[in-house]
């Protein structure tokens, strides 16, 4: 490691030296540990710089991550000097803070975590995601981005980038994710998402099942708020899909004017989220951000967002997908079933203790030929002998490979070439391999 990148890791070390609820086991997601007061302080000390660009804030269970790289794609197309914070990252932490599709650069990372030291350590039980949301926030204002899309990190209503006040608020898919934190019924985890909505400023959602759609409605309506619903206000609908990306139509219902889009996501799940970001992109430019026809087109067109139904070759396949719940596996199997219908399954999975797994099997299982176990590089990651057991009642072979890379070899060899390498359950997962896939491929 040279001098810049043992730098950089020590960055990184004092950033996560701080409380990170996102790796702890025992989790506290309660208004004693998360609430908005201290990043109010935070921001406060760095002289609120979200106050200095218009911003679309982005909330959901899955999706938000995708609706958030159209619209940024987008916005840049348009011309804007655009900011984006996503998280969690796939290969490097200053993924989640971009400009113009750029990462931060490593030095300016460096840079701002010196100087904002003696704000951070000010601040009793400031937690790593608090302070990485306040860095961003600042590196937007001192890139002078006139544009940010900003995803929440986890819930809603007590998440740190709820210190905004955006032209538009979203809300993408609702389902079953964080539920010892969020509640355990959809109508709870609606409320705590629900929590982005400002008095006033106008929200899209996406389509939802009526629990959650219903909780959207009720608050909305207690606080002034225009409700936009994409498969009502705004639709959304496939056109053809193949291994390259996916043709659809979007058209707002009043104006019965459908326009032609074409994204490289994958899935038909790909075209709500298209519709949804649609949707939010038209009311921001009904707000002051102007953004034709054909900046959509391109943005949509030119949309990066890497392991997502990612496929890294053609023949023989290796798809990697950063599913982690039921619904989202569900989608996950969907599109194999389209694109590859009928091609035996290699699973490499990996995943957190705490996630569904034995809804995420129930949905990938039956359509798996062999399964490879590991144990993903996180304080959380399951035993891959817990995952041996919970696949028994599925009749598959199972072995483990505990280090992820030897998997992904193991995987490969097991496919040969008449099956698909399928890797999923766990985004650090999916991250390694894809760092050893290029790396392998790139000299």
């Amino acid at each position: 490691m040279n001098k810049a990148e043992d730098k950089y890791q020590q960055t990184l070390d004092y950033l996560y030296s701080f409380v990170d609820y996102s790796l702890q086991h025992q989790l506290r997601y309660s208004p004693e540990k998360f609430n908005l007061e201290r990043m109010r302080v935070f921001v406060q000390a760095l002289g609120n710089p979200q106050t200095q660009f218009p911003s679309i804030h982005i909330a959901g269970t899955k999706g938000k991550g995708s609706v958030a790289a159209l619209c940024a794609s987008t916005l840049q197309e348009a011309g804007y000097n655009v900011g984006l914070y996503t998280s969690p990252h796939l290969e490097d932490y200053a993924e989640r803070i971009q400009v113009n599709g750029k990462n931060i650069p490593h030095p300016e990372l460096i840079a701002l975590v010196e100087e904002l030291k003696p704000q951070i350590e000010s601040i009793p039980e400031i937690t790593t995601f608090e302070i990485t949301t306040g860095l961003a926030f600042l590196y937007f204002a001192r890139q002078h981005v006139n544009a940010a899309v900003i995803e929440v990190g986890l819930g809603g209503r007590l998440d740190a980038t709820n210190v905004i006040s955006p032209l538009v608020s979203v809300i993408t898919s609702l389902s079953y994710d964080h539920t010892q934190l969020l509640g355990d019924t959809l109508e709870k985890i609606a409320i705590e998402k629900a929590g982005i909505i400002k008095p006033a400023i106008p929200v899209v959602s996406a389509p939802q099942l009526e629990a959650a759609r219903l909780v959207l409605e009720q608050v909305a309506s207690e606080r002034g708020c225009e409700l936009i619903q994409v498969g009502n206000d705004f639709l959304a609908v496939g056109l053809e899909q193949t291994l390259d990306g996916q043709r659809l139509q979007v058209w707002e219902r009043q104006t019965a004017y459908p326009i032609e889009l074409t994204i490289p996501l994958l899935g038909r799940h790909q075209v709500l989220n298209a519709g949804t970001a649609y949707a939010a992109l038209r009311l921001a430019g009904q707000r002051g951000l102007e953004i034709d026809e054909k900046a959509i087109r391109r943005g949509f067109a030119n949309v990066k967002w890497p392991g997502r139904f990612e496929i890294l070759q053609r023949e023989p396949p290796v798809v990697l997908d950063c599913a982690h719940n039921r619904d989202s596996a569900q989608k996950l199997r969907l599109t194999l079933d389209e694109l590859f219908p009928g091609r035996p399954v290699v699973l490499l999975f990996g995943a957190s203790e705490d996630k569904d797994i034995l809804g995420m099997f129930a949905e990938l299982l039956p359509r798996v030929r062999e399964l490879i176990a590991v144990k993903s590089f996180h304080p959380r990651a399951i035993d891959p002998e817990l995952l041996r057991e919970q696949a028994q009642p599925y009749h598959i072979p199972v072995q483990i490979v505990p280090e992820v890379v030897e998997a992904f070899t193991e995987a490969e060899r097991k496919a040969s070439r008449e099956a698909l390498v399928l890797v999923t359950g766990s985004i650090f997962v999916v991250a390694a391999v894809r760092i050893a896939w290029i790396k392998r491929n790139s000299g």
